[in-house]
């Protein structure tokens, strides 16, 4: 059974390896081996082949990431979990031939579904949606 401990280590290890910009050979422990789901504003990627491909977008786009944990609320029932994340995203972007970089801010409003990985007994993202993004007072546009 998943416990709220193992649903709350996933969640901020996540973070950190966004902001790191970590390998995608990183995030991999992280996600199920196969039926990954990702419902993002830029489109919807499935399995490690979609987030492979998600991830090359965002580390050449997005620089100078912070997120930070406002909410993660966990509903386990037996083998899986919702997750209802709240997290503040600002970053900088950088468009050739802009003088100067551009900075976002928004508060991301996801749901994740966190499965138990069968070989390792780890908590995974099964699926990994971005409900709403709200801008900060300033941000550019996505």
């Amino acid at each position: 059974m998943l416990t709220r401990y193992e649903v709350n280590e996933l969640v901020f290890k996540w973070f950190r390896k966004l902001d790191i910009h970590d390998t995608v050979e990183g995030f991999l422990p992280l996600l199920v081996a196969e039926g990954l789901e990702m419902n993002l504003p830029e489109g919807t990627f499935k399995g490690i082949e979609g987030f492979t491909e998600w991830h090359h977008n965002i580390v050449n786009k997005f620089f100078d990431h912070t997120h930070t944990l406002a909410i993660v609320d966990i509903e386990i029932e037996e083998e899986k979990a919702k997750v209802k994340v709240v997290v503040n995203w600002q970053t900088k972007i950088w468009n050739p031939p802009d003088v100067k970089s551009t900075w976002l801010g928004f508060d991301a409003y996801q749901t994740w579904i966190v499965e138990k990985d069968s070989k390792t007994g780890k908590a995974v993202i099964a699926k990994y949606t971005v409900d709403n993004l709200e801008p900060m007072l300033g941000s550019a546009s996505l």
